[in-house]
Parts: structure tokens; sequence; C-alpha cells
């Protein structure tokens, strides 16, 4: 039996880890500051001594940064639930981070948007704007 290198056993206790929390959090968590959070990752370190726990959550920042705080303060609990489901020997040591990607990835697309509809107004008929090189006439760039 070959174990592939690029999938090591961090990433795999890593994604049962992330599972298992989904449930866990779903299911047990009471912190009104824990909302409907979503787990996009979890990174185990190579000794399997410690997790990031990386969620999202509808909302905003704001609430997110609650969130985060609610589930950090759960983390002990949620340790302990883990290790009865997984058989590790130990259970890594639980750190969440509210991961924004979702939230900027948003505001991009929006400035994006804005910026063609921009250039649109600018340019209503579709030519290329002065100076973009295209010109008849212009010499070619060597």
């Amino acid at each position: 039996m070959t174990a592939r290198k690029d999938y090591q056993r961090s990433d795999r206790v890593g994604d049962q880890m992330q599972r298992e929390l989904a449930e866990l959090i779903r299911l047990e968590v009471k912190d009104p500051r824990v909302g409907m959070v979503t787990l996009s990752g979890v990174e185990v370190s190579r000794d399997l001594a410690h997790a990031k726990v990386f969620f999202t959550q509808l909302g905003g920042e704001e609430k997110g940064i609650e969130a985060e705080k609610g589930l950090n303060h759960a983390a002990g609990y949620l340790r302990r639930a883990l290790g009865t489901r997984l058989r590790l020997r130990s259970v890594p040591t639980l750190r969440f981070i509210y991961d924004d990607t979702p939230e900027r990835g948003a505001r991009l697309s929006a400035l994006i948007d804005s910026a063609i509809a921009e250039d649109e107004a600018r340019h209503p008929d579709g030519d290329a704007p002065e100076g973009s090189g295209d010109e008849a006439g212009a010499e070619p760039r060597n």
C-alpha cells in the first residue's frame, strides 16, 4: 500500500473534524452569539496538537467577531465532545477564526461591476477609450 504524500494524516483528521464540529455546533452550542455558522475549513498542525477552524457567518464582520468569541468560549466543550467521536490519542486544541472571504468577494465584485458600469456610461457607443493604442494610424509598438 502506497500513501499519497500530498494528502497527509493531518488533512484527513481536519476533514473529519470539520464534519463532526459542524454537527456539534449545530446541535450542542447554545451560545446566543453563535448563529448559523458555516465551517469553511480546518487546518490541523502536522503533530495534530493544534487546529484552526475557519468559519463564515452571515450578518457582517461585527456578527462574525461575536460568533468567534462565542465559539472560542465553547472550544473546550467542543474539544471534549470531539474526543468521544474521534479515534485519536489526543484531540487538537481548537481555535476558531472568522473568515470574511465571502464578504470581501462580494465587495470586490460590486466594485468591479460599478467600474464597468461607469466605463460604459462614459463610452456608451462601445468605442475604445482614447489613448488605448487601438487608434487608426497609430504606430505599432515594438
